[in-house]
C-alpha cells in the first residue's frame, strides 16, 4: 500500500486525564517495527473495562492514553518477519496475546500469556515503546490493542487474521466481550448439560455468558441484574428467567438457595465488584457448586470470604478471555459465527459514528 513505511495522519479518541471525556484528535502512527503490524480500524466495541480507565479506577494507567480493546480491522502493513498476516487481511487485535513459546501458551489449561500486559499499565508494545504521538505529545498504548483510533499498530502475537467474509462490525465484539463471557460459560466453568446456572451482571459480557451456558445445554439460566430494563434482552439470549436482588429484603443468597434446592451448579460475576463476588460465590451449591470471576474489579479492590465456604466442595475461578487461546481460538470463534452457531447481533444495541464515542460511554454508563 501507499502508506507503507510512512507515518499516517489519522483521528483517534485520545483520553487526556481520568474523568474527563474522549477528545477526537488528529494523531500520527508511526509504521510497524519488526514483528508488529499496523491495522486499519473499522469497527470497536466499547466495553466496561475501557470506562474503568476513564473513570479513574484502574489507579495504575498512564495517560494519554488510546483506549479500546474490542476491534476489528484490515492489515495496512506488516513489520519484517511477520508470518501469515499480509496487507488486506481481516483481523482481530488481541488482549491476550498467545507467543506460543512460554509455560502458559504450552499448557493446554492455560490461556494467559507471559507476554500479556494486562493489568501492567505500562501502556507499551513488547519493544517498550507506543507508536502514537498526538500534538508532539506520546501517547500511551491500551492493553496491546488501542481500538479507538482509525489505525493502531500491534505486535504480530497480538493479532489474528479471521474469515475473509465476516462481518468486522458484528465480530470484532469477539475481540473481547463476546469471547470473555461465552467463554467463562464453555471453558472455565465447563457448564453441563441440564445444570442451573445464575449469571450476576446482564451488561454485554454478562449476555455473552448466558449464550454460552445455552450453547451447553443448561436447563436453567437465572439472570440476576438490579435494572429490570435488560431482562428482556437477557431471556432473547437465553435466560430462563431474571430476577432484581432489591426486590428482597434478605440476602439474595438466601432467595437463590430457595429455589434451586440449595444453591445452583454453576454462578458467574459479570461486574467487578467484590461483594457481588462473594454472593455469586455463597449462591453456588455448597458441595459443588462452581463460580467463575469474570467482572474486572477497581485495583484497589480485595474480596472477602469465608475459607469453609470452599472446604465443603464450591470451587472459585477466573477467566480472562473466556480461556481461549487466542490466535488459534478466535478465527475458530469467527468461523462458528459465519456457521450460525450462536447470534452476536443479539449484543448489538446501537451504531454510532466514532465522533459520537462519549455518547456510547453515556448509553454503557446508564444500562442503555
Amino acid at each position: 500500500m501507499a502508506t507503507a513505511g510512512k507515518i499516517i495522519k489519522c483521528k483517534a479518541a485520545v483520553c487526556w486525564a481520568p474523568n474527563k471525556p474522549l477528545s477526537i484528535e488528529e494523531i500520527e502512527v508511526a509504521p510497524p517495527k519488526d514483528h508488529e503490524v499496523r491495522i486499519k480500524i473499522v469497527a470497536t466495541g466499547i466495553c466496561r473495562s475501557d470506562e474503568h480507565v476513564l473513570s479513574g479506577s484502574l489507579s495504575y494507567m498512564k495517560f494519554p492514553i488510546i483506549l479500546g480493546h474490542e476491534g476489528a480491522g484490515i492489515v495496512e502493513s506488516v513489520g519484517s518477519s511477520v508470518t501469515g498476516i499480509k496487507p488486506g487481511d481481516k483481523v482481530i487485535p488481541l488482549i491476550v496475546p498467545q507467543c506460543g513459546k512460554c509455560r502458559s501458551c504450552l499448557n493446554p489449561d492455560s490461556n494467559f500469556c507471559y507476554k500479556n500486559s494486562f493489568g501492567k499499565g505500562d501502556g507499551k508494545l513488547l519493544d517498550n515503546c507506543s507508536r502514537f504521538t498526538c500534538k508532539g505529545t506520546g501517547v500511551y498504548n491500551f492493553i496491546g490493542t488501542s481500538t479507538f483510533t482509525e489505525y493502531t499498530v500491534v505486535d504480530d502475537i497480538s493479532v489474528a487474521k479471521i474469515h475473509d467474509d465476516a462481518p468486522l462490525d458484528k465480530v470484532c465484539l469477539i475481540g473481547c466481550g463476546f469471547s470473555t463471557g461465552y467463554g467463562s460459560a464453555v471453558n472455565t466453568a465447563k457448564v453441563k448439560p441440564g445444570s442451573s446456572c445464575a449469571v450476576f451482571g446482564l451488561g454485554g459480557v454478562g449476555l455473552s455468558v448466558i449464550i454460552g451456558c445455552k450453547v451447553a445445554g443448561a436447563s436453567r439460566i437465572i439472570g440476576v441484574d438490579i435494572n429490570t430494563n435488560k431482562f428482556a434482552k437477557a431471556k432473547e439470549c437465553g435466560a430462563t428467567e431474571c430476577i432484581n436482588p432489591k426486590d428482597y429484603n434478605r440476602p439474595f443468597q438466601e432467595v437463590l438457595a430457595e429455589m434451586t434446592h440449595d444453591g445452583v451448579d454453576y454462578s458467574f460475576e459479570v461486574i467487578g465488584n467484590t461483594e457481588v463476588m462473594a454472593s455469586a460465590l455463597s449462591s453456588s451449591h455448597f458441595a459443588c457448586g462452581t463460580t467463575t470471576i469474570v467482572g474486572v474489579a477497581p485495583s484497589d479492590a480485595k474480596m472477602f470470604f469465608d475459607p469453609l465456604m470452599l472446604l465443603t466442595g464450591r470451587t472459585i475461578k477466573g477467566s480472562s478471555f473466556g480461556g481461549w487461546k487466542s490466535k488459534d481460538d478466535v478465527p475458530k470463534l469467527v468461523c462458528d459465527y459465519m456457521n450460525k452457531k450462536f447470534n452476536l447481533d443479539l449484543l448489538i444495541t446501537h451504531k454510532l459514528p466514532f465522533e459520537k464515542i462519549n455518547e456510547g460511554f453515556h448509553l454503557l454508563c446508564s444500562g442503555e
